[in-house]
């Protein structure tokens, strides 16, 4: 009897323990969020455009969220490995990725099991990169019209970087060549540091890339052959944009930050919000500026509907050069 007493005296205790860690489980699940720190994966190695302007705005935004905002580098694949990452991710706000334009084309030229429209939820969108085409500073290839030229007349020996196979440099260059009747040889490379050590080191003749080669090219050892927006970059005045040389192309590649989909509403809209006040900060501002890099806003449904946007005109860019897998 006694060891009957004392076996039920133990289930009750447990019971009522039970009981009360409902309430106290509850108010936990119920905390504020975010309760504790924020990861946020990025695309590209540490030390380039990416990594430098994310980590200014992952440390505004730590502020405003009252935890701390970390940043994972997580390079390779084009630039889809962080997008790939949500899909096995908790819908909870604590696991965030940077969207480059490249996760757009990825169901185009790979099989996956997610759709990148559907399967993301749409936080921010942040701002783009400024682009251009640089070679050493001792090349022979002066001008934009020496590197059509060689490559002419030298047709799959002309060796360009970029940041990756079916990123925006690469695609982009890709395109410019057809226009142009160009054959190249394409080296990837896993971020713009790497990037910029073959293009200095001469393990390539020139190099495509956002203005991660903005230091170099100060530093006298690399020269700008053209730039890819609308107008000439304010730093580099005297490199003509693509428009300029005949080309109608134009590139800046938004890209902002997205979370798992299913993510609560009330959780992408803190996000949103802190990161939006986050990119208004002025130490944000000047390491965009850094790069030639401007804040290109747009809210959670503006980025959703530019998401679906940018999938349907990648497929035909992808198509347009070939590069589509087998159906």
């Amino acid at each position: 009897m006694h060891r009957r007493q004392l076996l039920q005296g133990a289930a009750g205790a447990l019971g009522a323990a039970a009981l009360s860690a409902v309430p106290a489980a509850h108010a936990q699940s119920g905390a504020p969020f975010p309760s504790r720190p924020v990861k946020l994966v990025i695309a590209f190695p540490a030390g380039g455009p990416t990594d430098i302007t994310m980590r200014q705005l992952a440390e505004n935004a730590s502020k405003l969220l009252g935890q701390p905002v970390i940043i994972e580098n997580k390079p390779g694949a084009g630039g889809t490995l962080p997008a790939q990452q949500l899909q096995s991710s908790p819908a909870d706000g604590y696991t965030l990725a940077q969207i480059p334009l490249g996760v757009f084309r990825l169901p185009y030229t790979t099989k996956i099991a997610w759709d990148p429209v559907k399967d993301i939820s749409y936080v921010i969108n942040v701002t783009g990169y400024a682009f251009g085409i640089v070679v050493p500073a001792d090349s022979p290839m002066k001008t934009w019209a020496d590197f059509v030229a060689y490559a002419k007349a030298n047709p799959g020996k002309l060796s360009y970087g970029s940041t990756g196979t079916m990123t925006s440099p690469h695609l982009t260059t890709e395109l410019v060549a057809q226009q142009l009747g160009l054959q190249l040889n394409h080296i990837p490379y896993k971020g713009s540091a790497d990037l910029m050590q073959a293009v200095v080191g001469g393990h390539v003749m020139a190099a495509a890339d956002s203005t991660g080669f903005a230091p170099q090219v100060e530093a006298g050892k690399l020269r700008v052959l053209n730039t890819w927006g609308e107008q000439r970059l304010a730093k580099f005045p005297d490199a003509p944009t693509l428009k300029e040389l005949g080309l109608n192309v134009v590139q800046n590649s938004p890209f902002g930050i997205g979370a798992p989909r299913g993510t609560p509403a009330a959780v992408v809209k803190r996000l949103h919000d802190a990161f939006k006040t986050a990119m208004e900060d002025p130490a944000y501002v000047q390491a965009l500026n850094r790069y030639d890099m401007l804040p290109n806003y747009m809210s959670s449904e503006d980025y959703a509907r530019f998401a679906q946007d940018t999938f349907t005109r990648e497929k035909a860019l992808v198509e347009k050069l070939g590069l589509a897998k087998p159906a």
